[in-house]
Protein backbone atom coordinates (compact mmCIF):
# COMPACT_ATOMS: atom_id res chain seq x y z
CA UNK A 1 0.00 0.00 0.00
CA UNK A 2 3.19 2.12 0.23
CA UNK A 3 3.21 4.99 -2.46
CA UNK A 4 -0.21 4.59 -3.98
CA UNK A 5 -1.58 8.26 -4.21
CA UNK A 6 -4.09 8.63 -6.17
CA UNK A 7 -6.17 11.69 -7.64
CA UNK A 8 -9.44 12.14 -8.82
CA UNK A 9 -9.26 14.57 -11.19
CA UNK A 10 -13.36 15.39 -11.97
CA UNK A 11 -14.87 13.40 -9.29
CA UNK A 12 -18.21 15.71 -9.06
CA UNK A 13 -18.68 13.76 -12.81
CA UNK A 14 -18.99 10.78 -11.37
CA UNK A 15 -19.87 10.86 -7.51
CA UNK A 16 -22.87 13.41 -6.28
CA UNK A 17 -22.03 12.16 -2.62
CA UNK A 18 -24.58 9.02 -3.32
CA UNK A 19 -22.09 6.26 -3.90
CA UNK A 20 -19.80 4.14 -1.64
CA UNK A 21 -16.45 4.88 -2.19
CA UNK A 22 -14.63 2.81 0.64
CA UNK A 23 -13.80 -0.10 -1.99
CA UNK A 24 -11.86 2.38 -4.27
CA UNK A 25 -10.21 4.22 -1.39
CA UNK A 26 -9.09 1.15 0.02
CA UNK A 27 -6.81 0.27 -3.04
CA UNK A 28 -4.17 3.30 -2.20
CA UNK A 29 -2.60 5.14 0.92
CA UNK A 30 -4.12 8.14 -0.20
CA UNK A 31 -7.24 9.09 -2.81
CA UNK A 32 -7.45 13.08 -3.45
CA UNK A 33 -11.00 13.95 -4.71
CA UNK A 34 -11.01 16.85 -6.63
CA UNK A 35 -13.88 19.17 -7.37
CA UNK A 36 -12.68 20.38 -10.47
CA UNK A 37 -9.40 20.47 -12.78
CA UNK A 38 -8.07 22.53 -15.17
CA UNK A 39 -5.71 22.97 -18.00
CA UNK A 40 -3.33 24.69 -15.54
CA UNK A 41 -3.31 23.20 -12.65
CA UNK A 42 -3.39 19.52 -13.89
CA UNK A 43 -0.14 18.85 -13.89
CA UNK A 44 0.38 20.45 -10.34
CA UNK A 45 -1.87 17.76 -8.72
CA UNK A 46 -0.31 14.86 -10.37
CA UNK A 47 3.19 15.79 -9.82
CA UNK A 48 2.79 13.23 -6.99
CA UNK A 49 0.66 10.85 -8.09
CA UNK A 50 1.16 7.44 -9.24
CA UNK A 51 -2.66 6.70 -10.15
CA UNK A 52 -4.50 9.38 -12.16
CA UNK A 53 -8.26 8.96 -12.11
CA UNK A 54 -10.16 10.96 -14.75
CA UNK A 55 -13.82 11.11 -17.07
CA UNK A 56 -13.35 13.71 -18.90
CA UNK A 57 -9.51 15.96 -17.74
CA UNK A 58 -7.21 15.74 -20.44
CA UNK A 59 -4.05 13.96 -20.07
CA UNK A 60 -1.78 15.09 -23.19
CA UNK A 61 1.84 14.29 -23.96
CA UNK A 62 2.84 17.37 -22.25
CA UNK A 63 0.89 15.94 -19.07
CA UNK A 64 1.88 12.72 -18.68
CA UNK A 65 6.06 13.97 -19.61
CA UNK A 66 5.44 16.31 -16.56
CA UNK A 67 4.71 13.85 -14.09
CA UNK A 68 7.14 10.92 -14.10
CA UNK A 69 5.65 9.02 -11.12
CA UNK A 70 2.62 8.42 -12.53
CA UNK A 71 2.25 4.59 -13.48
CA UNK A 72 -1.53 4.03 -14.19
CA UNK A 73 -4.15 6.08 -15.21
CA UNK A 74 -8.09 4.70 -14.27
CA UNK A 75 -10.62 6.08 -16.78
CA UNK A 76 -13.88 6.62 -15.23
CA UNK A 77 -15.98 5.86 -18.60
CA UNK A 78 -15.84 3.66 -21.75
CA UNK A 79 -14.22 6.65 -24.15
CA UNK A 80 -10.73 7.39 -23.64
CA UNK A 81 -10.03 10.01 -25.79
CA UNK A 82 -8.73 12.35 -23.19
CA UNK A 83 -6.10 10.27 -22.63
CA UNK A 84 -2.94 10.37 -25.36
CA UNK A 85 -2.25 7.00 -25.26
CA UNK A 86 0.31 6.56 -27.87
CA UNK A 87 2.23 8.88 -25.10
CA UNK A 88 1.16 6.53 -22.17
CA UNK A 89 2.79 3.96 -23.81
CA UNK A 90 5.92 6.13 -24.70
CA UNK A 91 5.98 6.58 -20.24
CA UNK A 92 5.04 3.25 -19.71
CA UNK A 93 1.83 4.33 -18.23
CA UNK A 94 -0.98 1.76 -18.40
CA UNK A 95 -4.21 3.03 -18.90
CA UNK A 96 -7.42 0.90 -18.22
CA UNK A 97 -11.31 2.00 -18.56
CA UNK A 98 -14.61 0.66 -17.73
CA UNK A 99 -16.69 -1.07 -19.71
CA UNK A 100 -20.36 -2.21 -20.25
CA UNK A 101 -21.51 -0.09 -17.05
CA UNK A 102 -24.33 1.94 -17.97
CA UNK A 103 -25.94 -1.20 -19.97
CA UNK A 104 -29.43 -1.04 -18.04
CA UNK A 105 -29.59 2.87 -17.66
CA UNK A 106 -28.87 3.37 -21.13
CA UNK A 107 -30.99 1.41 -22.70
CA UNK A 108 -34.22 2.44 -20.33
CA UNK A 109 -33.34 5.92 -21.33
CA UNK A 110 -33.66 4.89 -25.16
CA UNK A 111 -36.98 3.45 -24.74
CA UNK A 112 -38.16 5.80 -22.34
CA UNK A 113 -36.95 8.41 -25.34
CA UNK A 114 -39.00 6.41 -27.76
CA UNK A 115 -41.86 5.50 -26.03
CA UNK A 116 -42.18 9.79 -25.27
CA UNK A 117 -41.93 10.36 -29.17
CA UNK A 118 -44.29 7.51 -29.97
CA UNK A 119 -47.26 8.80 -26.83
CA UNK A 120 -46.51 12.30 -27.44
CA UNK A 121 -45.87 13.01 -24.21
CA UNK A 122 -44.27 16.39 -24.10
CA UNK A 123 -47.15 17.81 -26.20
CA UNK A 124 -50.10 16.36 -23.91
CA UNK A 125 -47.73 17.39 -20.88
CA UNK A 126 -47.88 21.41 -22.45
CA UNK A 127 -51.63 21.36 -23.19
CA UNK A 128 -52.27 20.17 -19.79
CA UNK A 129 -50.01 23.05 -18.51
CA UNK A 130 -51.83 25.67 -20.84
CA UNK A 131 -55.41 24.81 -19.54
CA UNK A 132 -56.59 23.19 -22.46
CA UNK A 133 -57.85 19.94 -20.82
CA UNK A 134 -59.73 22.16 -18.57
CA UNK A 135 -61.23 23.38 -20.92
CA UNK A 136 -61.85 20.26 -23.62
CA UNK A 137 -65.56 19.42 -24.83
CA UNK A 138 -65.04 15.60 -23.83
CA UNK A 139 -63.45 13.44 -20.95
CA UNK A 140 -60.19 13.34 -23.02
CA UNK A 141 -57.35 15.35 -25.32
CA UNK A 142 -56.42 13.46 -28.08
CA UNK A 143 -55.41 16.40 -30.52
CA UNK A 144 -51.58 14.95 -31.09
CA UNK A 145 -51.68 11.76 -33.13
CA UNK A 146 -50.40 8.63 -30.60
CA UNK A 147 -48.93 5.44 -32.33
CA UNK A 148 -48.50 2.09 -30.90
CA UNK A 149 -44.68 0.42 -31.06
CA UNK A 150 -46.36 -3.28 -31.31
CA UNK A 151 -46.13 -3.92 -34.91
CA UNK A 152 -43.86 -1.22 -35.84
CA UNK A 153 -39.93 -2.20 -37.29
CA UNK A 154 -37.20 -0.80 -35.26
CA UNK A 155 -33.80 -0.50 -36.72
CA UNK A 156 -30.54 -0.37 -34.42
CA UNK A 157 -26.92 0.79 -35.76
CA UNK A 158 -25.00 -1.28 -33.34
CA UNK A 159 -25.75 -4.64 -31.48
CA UNK A 160 -23.01 -4.58 -29.16
CA UNK A 161 -23.77 -5.25 -25.34
CA UNK A 162 -25.99 -2.25 -25.64
CA UNK A 163 -27.98 -2.59 -28.88
CA UNK A 164 -28.92 -5.73 -27.63
CA UNK A 165 -30.05 -4.66 -24.74
CA UNK A 166 -32.26 -2.26 -26.20
CA UNK A 167 -33.29 -4.83 -29.07
CA UNK A 168 -34.34 -7.12 -25.90
CA UNK A 169 -36.98 -3.93 -24.61
CA UNK A 170 -38.03 -3.32 -27.92
CA UNK A 171 -38.94 -6.63 -28.77
CA UNK A 172 -40.89 -6.92 -25.59
CA UNK A 173 -42.95 -4.14 -26.98
CA UNK A 174 -43.91 -6.47 -30.00
CA UNK A 175 -40.99 -4.37 -32.57
CA UNK A 176 -39.21 -6.08 -34.95
CA UNK A 177 -35.80 -5.50 -34.86
CA UNK A 178 -33.43 -4.97 -37.89
CA UNK A 179 -30.45 -4.74 -37.59
CA UNK A 180 -28.50 -2.17 -39.93
CA UNK A 181 -24.44 -2.34 -41.60
CA UNK A 182 -22.14 0.33 -39.64
CA UNK A 183 -19.56 1.22 -42.20
CA UNK A 184 -16.03 0.67 -42.22
CA UNK A 185 -17.22 -3.18 -40.55
CA UNK A 186 -16.96 -6.03 -42.34
CA UNK A 187 -20.19 -7.16 -44.40
CA UNK A 188 -22.62 -9.92 -42.38
CA UNK A 189 -25.14 -11.32 -43.59
CA UNK A 190 -27.68 -10.47 -40.88
CA UNK A 191 -26.76 -6.46 -41.08
CA UNK A 192 -29.02 -4.78 -43.70
CA UNK A 193 -27.44 -2.39 -45.74
CA UNK A 194 -27.83 1.39 -44.44
CA UNK A 195 -30.10 2.35 -47.91
CA UNK A 196 -32.11 -0.83 -47.71
CA UNK A 197 -32.46 -0.45 -43.27
CA UNK A 198 -33.54 3.10 -43.20
CA UNK A 199 -36.59 2.44 -45.78
CA UNK A 200 -38.07 -0.27 -44.54
CA UNK A 201 -37.95 0.90 -40.74
CA UNK A 202 -40.32 3.18 -38.86
CA UNK A 203 -38.05 3.96 -36.15
CA UNK A 204 -34.33 4.45 -35.51
CA UNK A 205 -32.25 4.08 -32.56
CA UNK A 206 -28.17 4.39 -33.02
CA UNK A 207 -25.59 2.50 -30.11
CA UNK A 208 -22.35 2.82 -32.63
CA UNK A 209 -19.01 4.52 -31.83
CA UNK A 210 -18.30 7.96 -33.12
CA UNK A 211 -15.45 6.99 -35.64
CA UNK A 212 -13.69 8.23 -38.93
CA UNK A 213 -16.63 5.92 -40.70
CA UNK A 214 -19.66 6.94 -38.53
CA UNK A 215 -18.96 10.54 -38.38
CA UNK A 216 -22.41 12.45 -39.36
CA UNK A 217 -23.79 8.68 -40.28
CA UNK A 218 -26.89 10.08 -41.11
CA UNK A 219 -27.17 12.90 -43.05
CA UNK A 220 -30.01 14.60 -44.66
CA UNK A 221 -29.85 12.04 -47.08
CA UNK A 222 -30.00 9.38 -45.04
CA UNK A 223 -32.97 11.03 -42.78
CA UNK A 224 -34.93 11.47 -46.17
CA UNK A 225 -34.77 7.92 -47.01
CA UNK A 226 -36.96 6.90 -43.46
CA UNK A 227 -40.76 6.44 -44.07
CA UNK A 228 -42.53 9.86 -43.38
CA UNK A 229 -43.62 9.84 -39.91
CA UNK A 230 -39.97 7.65 -38.74
CA UNK A 231 -38.70 8.32 -35.05
CA UNK A 232 -35.15 8.95 -34.27
CA UNK A 233 -33.38 7.93 -31.10
CA UNK A 234 -29.64 8.74 -30.26
CA UNK A 235 -27.79 7.72 -27.31
CA UNK A 236 -24.72 6.93 -28.48
CA UNK A 237 -22.94 10.00 -29.65
CA UNK A 238 -23.52 13.33 -30.57
CA UNK A 239 -21.71 13.33 -34.20
CA UNK A 240 -23.38 10.41 -36.09
CA UNK A 241 -26.31 12.28 -36.61
CA UNK A 242 -25.50 15.66 -38.33
CA UNK A 243 -27.40 18.02 -36.41
CA UNK A 244 -28.53 20.56 -38.63
CA UNK A 245 -30.21 17.49 -41.30
CA UNK A 246 -31.94 16.78 -37.96
CA UNK A 247 -33.47 20.17 -37.18
CA UNK A 248 -34.35 20.41 -40.70
CA UNK A 249 -36.04 17.79 -40.65
CA UNK A 250 -37.79 17.87 -38.16
CA UNK A 251 -38.91 21.33 -38.83
CA UNK A 252 -40.57 20.14 -42.42
CA UNK A 253 -42.10 17.47 -40.79
CA UNK A 254 -40.78 14.49 -42.54
CA UNK A 255 -40.28 12.77 -39.01
CA UNK A 256 -42.19 12.43 -36.42
CA UNK A 257 -39.88 12.80 -33.95
CA UNK A 258 -36.32 12.70 -32.54
CA UNK A 259 -34.84 12.31 -29.45
CA UNK A 260 -31.33 12.55 -28.56
CA UNK A 261 -28.91 12.56 -25.18
CA UNK A 262 -25.93 13.75 -26.73
CA UNK A 263 -24.50 16.62 -28.70
CA UNK A 264 -21.12 17.19 -31.21
CA UNK A 265 -20.11 19.68 -28.74
CA UNK A 266 -20.76 18.81 -24.91
CA UNK A 267 -21.84 21.25 -22.86
CA UNK A 268 -22.58 23.05 -25.66
CA UNK A 269 -21.77 26.52 -24.25
CA UNK A 270 -21.57 28.23 -27.69
CA UNK A 271 -25.23 26.67 -29.15
CA UNK A 272 -26.15 23.83 -30.89
CA UNK A 273 -28.77 23.75 -34.33
CA UNK A 274 -30.64 21.41 -32.14
CA UNK A 275 -31.22 24.06 -29.22
CA UNK A 276 -33.08 26.07 -31.42
CA UNK A 277 -36.51 26.87 -29.70
CA UNK A 278 -38.73 26.37 -33.04
CA UNK A 279 -37.74 22.70 -33.97
CA UNK A 280 -40.94 20.56 -33.35
CA UNK A 281 -40.87 17.09 -31.70
CA UNK A 282 -37.48 17.08 -30.32
CA UNK A 283 -36.43 16.01 -27.11
CA UNK A 284 -32.99 16.64 -25.94
CA UNK A 285 -31.61 15.19 -22.66
CA UNK A 286 -28.26 16.40 -20.94
CA UNK A 287 -26.39 13.22 -21.53
CA UNK A 288 -27.67 11.72 -18.92
CA UNK A 289 -28.63 8.24 -19.95
CA UNK A 290 -25.49 6.66 -18.41
CA UNK A 291 -25.89 8.32 -14.87
CA UNK A 292 -28.01 6.13 -12.87
CA UNK A 293 -26.77 5.68 -9.34
CA UNK A 294 -26.45 2.22 -9.61
CA UNK A 295 -24.71 2.85 -13.00
CA UNK A 296 -22.14 5.16 -11.16
CA UNK A 297 -21.39 2.86 -9.06
CA UNK A 298 -20.58 0.14 -10.60
CA UNK A 299 -17.64 2.30 -12.33
CA UNK A 300 -16.64 2.70 -8.76
CA UNK A 301 -16.35 -0.94 -8.48
CA UNK A 302 -14.68 -1.45 -11.59
CA UNK A 303 -12.04 1.45 -10.80
CA UNK A 304 -11.37 -0.33 -7.64
CA UNK A 305 -10.63 -3.99 -9.99
CA UNK A 306 -8.54 -1.90 -12.20
CA UNK A 307 -6.47 -0.70 -9.69
CA UNK A 308 -6.08 -4.04 -8.01
CA UNK A 309 -5.77 -5.71 -10.85
CA UNK A 310 -2.25 -2.97 -11.63
CA UNK A 311 -0.96 -3.32 -8.21
CA UNK A 312 -1.03 -7.69 -8.43
CA UNK A 313 0.10 -7.52 -11.63
CA UNK A 314 -2.83 -8.79 -13.56
CA UNK A 315 -4.30 -4.97 -14.72
CA UNK A 316 -7.93 -5.22 -16.24
CA UNK A 317 -9.49 -3.46 -19.29
CA UNK A 318 -6.09 -2.32 -20.60
CA UNK A 319 -6.60 0.22 -23.51
CA UNK A 320 -2.81 1.30 -23.46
Amino acid sequence: MNNRHAVFLDHPSLDLGDLDLSGLQACFSDLQLCEQTTAQNVIERLQSAQVAISNKIVLDADTLAACPELKLILVSATGTNNVDLAAARAHGITVSNCQGYGTPSVAQHTLMLLLNLATRLQDYQRDVAAGKWQEARQFCLLDHPIVELQGTTLGLLGHGELGSAVARLAEAFGMRVLLGAIPGRPARADRVPLDELLAQIDALTLHCPLNEHTRDLIGARELALLKPGALVVNTARGGLINEQALADALRSGHLGGAATDVLSVEPPANGNPLLAGDIPRLIVTPHNAWGSREARQRIVGQLAENARGFFSGAPLRVVS
